[in-house]
């Protein structure tokens, strides 16, 4: 309840109000009564204080007493006529001093009918905010949305909220949304609760799941004003309200979903050696035309801080519109998206990655885009934003998104061999080098990689190596021999250098 309401209560009489007119809006939280000089130890903000001023033994007690309150962030000061007949002008003085209402309790009116009036106002309205609280979380089950309860938060308690996603996108709140760099400084916060100032005016970030979700894949609380101003039982509140935000953010969450289900198992079947009619018959389960063209989407990060489970979900914020269907194999979160604008597409995926480095805390995002397909060539399609995400992943960018016509022809063309070729050319080409620069601290892999990429020139080779020419020569004729394959052949280099692509 408010302060003003003790002046409407019929029930307490005449309880008149000597000072603080322009403080009536105050919340008060409690009751509590007391004649202590300093009672501040026992008090924690909106409470409304009784007294009979037993304290008082001279005027300058006045000022002890009521700067204590004013320390406590009391709601308000009543004091009774008992002892003095009417607030002394000292007692008024302090109390306009220090901005702290005070009322004048009749000496014929106990403090015991002040408390249990007060408090029974107090109970009705928590019964009437529950009931209000239930009937939003009724609404938001119901598939209202959060806006409903944002609404309430605003009308009742004065606070203008929106919820922001990772990206930057107003999921809900007033229409007039925050300022935009609010969602940089939610990323890069070094801690949460964080207050952030955009133009004068101070604004209170919060995460939804902070214990459960990473940064960059949660969603972010915003509150116009200073959080570290607001009362005990506001900041209560902001848990309770993240726990309502983070319900609906599992509830988007399409994972467990028939259609969510169905990507997945698309996705699978694309990176498998399942055949094209399978793949077909599970595309238009899903509700993907195969008329139609895609381009496939894939994603790691380096590092544990972001799952994969969460990196699926951000690629879906980030297409959000896009309807993509999305799904994770092998710790990669790969999605296919309905052709659109395919450089608007692009770009949209280059912004929001650098907008998110913030809250990588220190891991490497690596994005690959293919070009665009129709249904049945997705394999090659997915095959191809798999090799441009681990290009990705060899650039000391923080955030790195290649497309597919950054890629080479050849790795164009290799984005359709099987994955037993791959493994069959490791095996033959690469892996009896690799055993053997392990068992003796030899470099026949680099060497083999340089002789090639300058086109087999001695001179050159031995130069980049800084070796002797006969070294690079013995180098060579020991990778002939453990590989069965002579380097003056052009197709012998022809699959070397495709082995050395594929690894």
């Amino acid at each position: 309840m408010r302060l003003r309401s003790l002046l409407a209560m019929a029930d307490l009489g005449p309880l008149e109000l000597v000072t603080g007119e322009d403080e009536l809006e105050r919340f008060v939280r409690w009751v509590v009564t007391t004649d202590m000089l300093d009672p501040s130890r026992y008090l924690s903000g909106g409470e409304l204080v009784l007294s009979g001023l037993q304290w008082r033994l001279e005027p300058a007690d006045s000022e002890s007493f009521v700067s204590a309150l004013a320390r406590a962030k009391v709601a308000g000061l009543a004091a009774g006529d008992a002892l003095f007949g009417e607030p002394p002008a000292d007692l008024l003085d302090a109390c306009r001093r220090h901005r702290v209402p005070l009322f004048r309790v009749p000496e014929h009116i106990a403090f015991a009918t002040v408390t249990e009036q007060v408090n029974r106002k107090l109970s009705t309205g928590r019964a009437a905010d529950l009931s209000a609280i239930l009937d939003q979380h009724r609404r938001l089950v119901s598939g209202d949305g959060l806006g409903s309860v944002l609404e309430l938060v605003e009308r009742n308690l004065g606070m203008p909220c929106w919820v922001v996603s990772s990206t930057g996108r107003v999921l809900a709140g007033p229409a007039q949304p925050p300022p935009p760099e609010l969602c940089a400084a939610f990323l890069g916060a070094r801690r949460l609760p964080h207050t952030h100032t955009v133009e004068g005016t101070r604004y209170s970030l919060f995460a939804v799941d902070a214990d459960g979700t990473s940064r960059v894949a949660d969603w972010c609380l915003v509150f116009a004003g200073d959080y570290k101003d607001w009362p005990e039982e506001r900041r209560a509140l902001v848990g309770e309200l993240a726990a309502v935000v983070s319900l609906e953010h599992a509830r988007q969450d399409d994972r467990q979903s028939a259609e969510g289900r169905l990507a997945q198992d698309l996705i699978e079947l694309i990176v498998s050696d399942a055949k094209p009619a399978e793949i077909v018959s599970r595309l238009e389960l899903t509700g993907l035309a195969l008329s139609e063209r895609y381009l496939a989407v894939a994603a790691t990060t380096d590092s544990g801080a972001v799952r994969p489970r969460e990196l699926r979900a951000l690629l879906r914020e980030i297409l959000h519109g896009r309807s993509p269907a999305a799904g994770v194999v092998d710790g990669e979160a790969i999605v296919l998206v309905p052709r659109g604008d395919d450089a608007a597409l692009t770009d949209r995926i280059h912004r929001a990655v650098e907008a998110l480095e913030p809250g990588l805390q220190g891991s490497r995002l690596s994005v690959g885009i293919s070009g665009a397909v129709d249904g049945e060539g997705l394999r090659g399609a997915v095959e191809e934003a798999r090799y441009a995400r681990r290009m990705a992943a060899e650039r000391p960018n923080p955030t790195n998104v290649v497309r597919h016509d950054e890629l080479a022809t050849h790795m164009m063309l290799l984005a359709s061999v099987p994955d037993e070729v791959r493994r069959m050319f490791r095996v033959r080409l690469i892996d009896p080098l690799s055993s053997y620069d392990k068992d003796n601290r030899a470099d026949l892999v680099r060497t083999l990689e340089t002789f090639l990429e300058l086109s087999g020139s001695w001179a050159r080779c031995s130069e980049m190596l800084h070796v002797h020419v006969n070294t690079l020569r013995y180098r060579i004729q020991r990778i002939e021999e453990l590989t069965g394959r002579d380097l003056s052949r052009l197709e012998d280099r022809v699959d070397f250098f495709l082995a050395l692509a594929l690894r």
